[in-house]
């Protein structure tokens, strides 16, 4: 079997998570098993690509292009004793790197077999064993993490947030709304709507041209005024020159943090770029695991990380990272790769549960689902204006449509 083969490997990688517990502070999925007692074993992964349109209001423009139709993965994970698990692989290729045909093929054909036969509650494992065998491909990862954590919620009739030690925050949170980079007159004019809406921090897609930028930023800086709070995220679009620019430009709009102003990985300049202009940075892009984490950290290139369970491959990871920026005195965020219904119950579950996932200083948004134009669950989340509600309901508190799926499964 595929999952014999990979026994050694796996144990390999288990001692180094073992001697990494004390740095990282890791969950430890032992507790989570000897709490709900009787081993399951998983039987079936399935993946499924799905396509769903945007609706046309919400269409995104950034420096990585348009995005007008969202193509994600949903994972379907079945036990020996009939539990059933969700995930979603919030891929996008010019972002994240993996497309909807490779999760699609990786988690079918390498992730799934690896993992089968596991007891999906023994979430550790389950994350060394993929690890084991593949680098990187985080959303692929995660989705199949996320549903070992549905069926561990649902087996024990219990929601996620409270395996994980309880909600440390209110179930409903406040968003931030981010404006792609449309013209200034489209800028404007949304950003007024959204603000009549209710929202609080509005933040603003550059890096698609010096003057578009400059002048989309200061149109929406005159529309909202000046107490509503103003970020903009680069998504690494700009080069140093054109960061300094245009930060020197915008410096009397009140800019509260410059999100990825620069390409991923290039610490150096992110560093310099910072502590020249004395700007607040958060760092998204160049921040998937703990390798980089550590070294925006000790290279002093941002005031604050967003992670989301996506992105740094599961639930789990995303917790251990923000438990080791906390130790740091880095305040950590959430962010978005507009999930829809699994991904951002995800979401939620992570933020309700993690302390230095700080949306009450630095506003993040789980807002994905609201942006296409139909839901893939029978109970959506409630998003109501810049509010998104977590359910009490077990494992991850949502249930798929799945004749719906089926619909708009990719062929």
């Amino acid at each position: 079997m595929v999952v014999d083969a990979q026994v050694q490997p796996c144990q390999r990688y288990l001692r180094y998570l073992a001697t990494a517990q004390v740095d990282y502070g890791w969950f430890d999925s032992t507790l989570l098993l000897s709490h709900t007692g009787k081993l399951m074993k998983i039987s079936q992964i399935e993946a499924i690509p799905v396509r769903i349109p945007l609706k046309p209001e919400r269409r995104m423009v950034s420096a990585l292009g348009r995005h007008d139709v969202s193509q994600f993965v949903l994972v379907r994970l079945r036990t020996d004793d009939g539990y059933e698990g969700v995930g979603e692989a919030t891929v996008t290729a010019r972002w994240s790197g993996e497309t909807v045909w490779g999760a699609t093929a990786i988690i079918q054909n390498l992730l799934g077999p690896v993992v089968n036969g596991c007891d999906p509650r023994d979430i550790d494992t389950i994350s060394a064993r993929m690890d084991a065998v593949a680098v990187d491909n985080w959303f692929a990862k995660s989705a199949i993490e996320m549903a070992c954590w549905d069926v561990a919620g649902r087996s024990d009739d219990q929601p996620v947030f409270e395996l994980l030690g309880g909600a440390v925050r209110d179930l409903t949170i406040r968003n931030r709304f981010s404006l792609g980079a449309f013209s200034p007159d489209v800028a404007r004019d949304r950003a007024t709507q959204l603000v009549a809406e209710g929202f609080q921090t509005i933040k603003v897609k550059v890096g698609t041209g010096d003057t578009d930028d400059i002048a989309r930023v200061q149109a929406v800086r005159e529309a909202i005024g000046p107490d509503v709070e103003l970020t903009i995220d680069a998504n690494g679009g700009w080069s140093d020159e054109s960061a300094r620019h245009c930060l020197t430009e915008l410096s009397d709009c009140n800019i509260a943090i410059v999100e990825q102003p620069l390409r991923r990985g290039d610490y150096t300049n992110l560093s310099r770029l910072r502590s020249d202009l004395g700007i607040k940075v958060l760092a998204d892009e160049s921040c998937f695991d703990a390798v980089q984490l550590r070294e925006l950290i000790q290279q002093k290139c941002c005031d604050a990380v967003t992670l989301y369970p996506g992105k740094q491959g599961g639930i789990s990871n995303a917790r251990r990272m923000a438990e080791f920026a906390e130790g740091h005195n880095i305040p950590c965020t959430i962010g978005s790769n507009l999930e829809w219904d699994v991904g951002a119950a995800a979401m939620m579950q992570f933020v309700v549960s993690t302390r230095n996932v700080c949306i009450e200083t630095i506003p993040g948004d789980c807002l994905g689902p609201s942006y296409h134009e139909f839901s893939i669950v029978k109970e959506p989340l409630t998003i109501e204006g810049p509010f998104t509600t977590l359910p009490r309901r077990p494992g991850l508190g949502v249930d798929v449509d799945w004749d719906l799926v089926e619909e708009h499964r990719i062929r």
